[in-house]
């Protein structure tokens, strides 16, 4: 199938009218209801009958581990896929053949949305392995047609050479390792004009608009998020266009809906509430109303980009990242875009969560662009500004600068001292 084929088939799906659209996400979703209850006959009439249908948790996934929520035989997977395990056992995911061929199709579908060129180099500093960042952007950018760098993660000054020697036009990362790299380059006594990036594409956890300013500048490129989880497929779930007004769901492959994180009740569009999954082409490991736990609204409006496909938007982290500080909730992306609003301030933080009473205290500790900075003179300024906007008092430790821990995937925000 030649590139221009498979893109017109990608523009004809983006960009089929919503009424077509929901006729099939339905004969899909009937499908899919079928398989998971056993062949018996799925009993929706409409969309709004979904909302009938029991939530699926990340618990069912652990409760079942590792292979006991396949709708295939063991034997007919092909590859295995699996969360980081941060809170307990890893959630297992199995992929047929089929599954792998979507994922793929998906990927090329997002990554030519953000920008990426058949024949374009495109160097991965995702992890290759269990973690689905890897192969996810690996096996897109060779279906659309792209030459991929499988770099993988780690040896950053080796990657800032490689960007240089290789000449690397679009790197795939997690936005805080981009972040390392970007200071590799400056170790190397490079920057940005000694590199040929046009896109940086980036996922694996959220990013206030202030990080993506640091990650343009620092490396001259222009940053697209992706959205992903391993339990539906890994990255390629929804990505930004061009316009970058938010992320298009595949929705020809995931229904989404947004629920009240407490009651689980609908909420209407526009509203913020917790991010709710089905899959509609899943054969291995198919899920019905996944709750993500991730906070964010979804948007049905068109797009400059003429794709009808509807939005995710504000996406602020997962609701178990949420902090309650003296009965505020705050997520480390609200921390983070005030910080990274403030000249002095590194893009390197975590908030440290500890209770020495009957309170809970945060401290957030930060790093200083330089040597030359006066560090209490900047802590003093954004404990003022944390409590401004948040109404609480948190404390600020800047402390010296590459003291922080760097990730080369996913960065630790939050660390928790309570015991």
């Amino acid at each position: 199938m030649s590139a221009s084929f498979e893109r017109a088939i990608w523009d004809s799906v983006e960009q089929l009218p919503r009424g077509r659209l929901r006729e099939l996400q339905l004969e899909r979703l009937r499908a899919t209801v079928a398989v998971v209850l056993d062949g018996q006959p799925a009993p929706l009439r409409s969309l709004e009958d979904l909302g009938r249908l029991p939530f699926s948790w990340k618990s069912d996934l652990r409760d079942s581990y590792p292979f006991g929520l396949l709708a295939v035989p063991r034997e007919r997977l092909v590859r295995v896929h699996a969360s980081s395990g941060s809170h307990g056992k890893p959630t297992v995911v199995g992929y047929t053949r089929a599954d792998l061929d979507a994922w793929a199709e998906l990927m090329a579908r997002c990554m030519t949305m953000a920008g990426v060129r058949r024949g374009m180099l495109v160097h991965n500093a995702n992890g290759y392995g269990l973690f689905t960042g890897g192969l996810g952007f690996h096996d897109g950018a060779e279906r659309l047609g792209a030459t991929v760098i499988p770099v993988s993660g780690g040896f950053s000054a080796r990657q800032a050479m490689l960007l240089a020697d290789l000449g690397g036009q679009a790197l795939c990362a997690t936005p805080s390792y981009a972040l390392v790299i970007a200071q590799a380059v400056r170790d190397a006594g490079m920057g940005p004009s000694d590199l040929q990036l046009e896109l940086g594409l980036f996922g694996g956890e959220p990013f206030s608009e202030a990080m993506r300013e640091q990650i343009e500048l620092e490396l001259g490129l222009r940053a697209v998020a992706f959205y992903g989880l391993s339990e539906l497929c890994g990255p390629g779930v929804a990505a930004e266009c061009r316009a970058r007004e938010g992320l298009h769901v595949q929705e020809d492959h995931f229904l989404v809906e947004v629920v009240d994180p407490d009651s689980g009740e609908p909420l209407p569009e526009g509203e913020e509430g917790e991010l709710v999954f089905t899959t509609l082409m899943k054969e291995a490991m198919p899920l019905i109303r996944y709750r993500t736990g991730d906070i964010g609204s979804v948007d049905g409006s068109p797009c400059d980009c003429g794709r009808t496909f509807a939005r995710v938007t504000g996406l602020r982290g997962r609701r178990d990242d949420m902090l309650i500080v003296r009965g505020v909730n705050l997520f480390p992306s609200n921390v983070e875009h005030l910080l990274l609003g403030v000249d002095e301030v590194a893009p390197h933080y975590r908030l440290i969560v500890d209770r020495e009473g009957p309170m809970d205290e945060l401290t957030v500790e930060c790093e200083p662009v330089s040597d030359g900075v006066d560090r209490e003179t900047l802590a003093a300024r954004l404990e003022q500004l944390l409590r401004e906007h948040t109404g609480i008092r948190i404390a600020v430790a800047v402390v010296d600068p590459g003291a922080l821990p760097r990730s080369e995937g996913k960065a630790v925000r939050v660390v928790d001292r309570r015991g």
